[in-house]
């Protein structure tokens, strides 16, 4: 299957997995590049409303933007840099202390910035107290937002597995799979085995909470799984190739991420067509980032149909672990349909 007409080319196979265990999450989570942005931006919408009163000209404003700004400006890296470095020991504090710290921290990083502006003389006298107050307060407001995005997060999650849950207990799909381990007991008694324990496996990470995610070697892994029940059900008509690079599998995805993506490949491509189709996964690291496609050939026709309820779902939970530094595409063109996702390596 050519599919560089879509997006680019598959790079050649290299067949690995590694798995590593989940990570504790804390409440709030101030390494990502959006919420960075998002915190700067706004500590500095209220720093220029706050500029405003007592502004005698517009002039007198830009004037008090700029003092404030560089106070604001460096606690606000302070604190966006002091959070994302006890990423992890604050995870493992309870609620109440996760919080109570994020508040600290802005107090201090309110400190720090007052103490920038001592030290150049631009504050005389420095308003210790006021600044670590009104840092501790636009740190509680952060911290309350990032932790609403986190608690956003697990009703995707648990819709998602309940949704995968329900597609794999779908009567069409147990009948068939059970049907064909039927059939193999005899002739291949091995296969059917083989066969039980893939779908054994497929109800098992539907069932077990895997934390917020999991590593792209794990989902692929899943899928291999996945996949070989659908070999055995097709034969054939299914024809999979991999291209995969053992670089990219420690990235992060969301659990069952790629199973919704494989079950339209089987559904919209390979099983209304008489002889089949090819599928084709992918994963390559580009510098700091990781690409994930798959691609599919659809029978002929006016291209695939389908709610795409399964493709917002991913795109979602995607944006809900990753922010801005992941991306999801979807092309159809010239017979192939091809699913491009791209998340932090």
């Amino acid at each position: 299957m050519q599919d560089s007409q879509i997006l680019s080319v598959f790079q050649e196979p290299i067949p690995s997995q590694v798995a590593t265990p989940p990570q504790a999450a804390p409440v709030f989570d101030a390494c990502q590049v959006g919420v960075a942005l998002r915190a700067v931006m706004f500590v500095e919408t209220v720093m220029a409303v706050g500029a405003m009163y007592g502004a005698a000209s517009p002039f007198d404003w830009m004037v008090r933007l700029a003092l404030l700004t560089g106070s604001a400006l460096p606690a606000t890296v302070f604190w966006l840099v002091a959070a994302c470095l006890l990423k992890r020991p604050l995870a493992l504090l309870p609620l109440p202390a996760q919080y109570g710290s994020g508040v600290l921290l802005g107090a201090l990083a309110g400190l720090y910035g007052c103490g920038m502006l001592a030290l150049a003389g631009l504050l005389m006298p420095a308003p210790w107290l006021a600044s670590a107050s009104s840092g501790a307060l636009l740190a509680a407001v952060l911290v309350a937002v990032l932790a609403l995005r986190a608690r956003g997060r697990m009703p995707a999650d648990t819709a998602a597995r309940l949704s995968e849950l329900q597609s794999r207990i779908r009567p069409h799909f147990l009948f068939n799979t059970l049907n064909s381990a039927i059939a193999l007991v005899r002739a291949e008694p091995a296969k059917a085995e083989a066969l039980l324990e893939d779908l054994s496996d497929l109800f098992r990470h539907a069932l077990v909470d895997q934390g917020p995610s999991v590593t792209l070697g794990d989902e692929i892994a899943l899928a291999r799984r996945y996949l070989e029940i659908e070999q055995v059900r097709f034969g054939e008509r299914l024809q999979l190739e991999w291209a995969l690079d053992p670089a990219a599998d420690g990235a992060r995805l969301p659990p069952l991420l790629l199973q919704p993506l494989l079950e339209n490949a089987v559904h919209h491509g390979v099983e209304p067509s008489p002889t089949g189709a090819q599928i084709r996964i992918s994963t390559q690291r580009r510098g700091s980032s990781v690409v994930i496609k798959v691609t599919n050939a659809v029978p002929a026709g006016p291209g695939p149909h389908g709610h795409g309820v399964a493709l917002a779902n991913v795109r979602d939970r995607l944006r809900l672990l990753h922010d801005v530094q992941c991306s999801f595409q979807t092309v159809y063109k010239n017979g192939l349909y091809q699913v491009r996702i791209e998340v932090p390596a």
